[in-house]
């Protein structure tokens, strides 16, 4: 998984689009189950807004189990969907949007709907400060005592953020590794590879 951006704090913005009030908040979120929460503080603090449309990518942008998106009443297609190819594009991951509309009575039409939805989403997009994230992976690796050095050599090596060392019939170390460096350690450890197993969740 490569390196991307996400939003590093929440923002929002306001447009009017023949008398509708469009509201846009965008925050970071740390997996679905905070973009969810978010979704919900945004309607508990609108409860007479007509719709509350949102989309997110949660997690890793290129991963689709990581997005989702709700028209909220509008017809469909003109607001969820739209917003989503709008997160999609832009290539971030953890973040979450949600446009609150209140109805200024004048209808907007399906084509209507889907520009001033967008539009809405980009105004706040232009107000977002963005943070790199560096995606990571689990990893465990059990290996002889006679290999410790050699172990703790890797560590340094790759900047391995060691959870634990357990002590048992061998040693065995569970940490975190830069995904992209998976490779390189799979690489640097040919040469001990068969008295060394290494395990990864990435």
């Amino acid at each position: 998984m490569k390196t991307y951006l996400r939003p590093s704090a929440a923002v929002s913005s306001e447009i009017l689009i023949r008398h509708s009030r469009f509201i846009c908040y965008i925050s970071p979120v740390s997996g679905r189950a905070e973009a969810e929460a978010f979704i919900n503080s945004i309607r508990r603090q609108h409860p007479k807004a007509n719709h509350n449309c949102w989309s997110y990518v949660a997690g890793y942008p290129e991963d689709p189990l990581q997005w989702n998106c709700s028209d909220d009443g509008e017809p469909k297609g003109t607001a969820g969907q739209p917003m989503l190819n709008i997160l999609r594009h832009s290539g971030m991951g953890q973040i979450c949007a949600v446009v609150t509309r209140y109805f200024g009575g004048v209808k907007l039409g399906t084509g209507g709907l889907v520009r001033a939805y967008g539009q809405s989403l980009n105004e706040s997009i232009k107000l977002l400060e963005t943070e790199a994230v560096v995606p990571q992976a689990d990893i465990a690796l059990r290996a002889g005592y006679d290999l410790t050095g050699d172990l703790e050599q890797l560590i340094s090596r790759f900047s391995i953020d060691v959870e634990e060392r357990l002590f048992e019939d061998q040693l065995i170390i569970r940490g975190r590794i830069e995904a992209h460096q998976l490779d390189d350690l799979r690489q640097a450890l040919q040469p001990i590879q068969h008295k060394v197993t290494l395990s990864c969740d990435d």
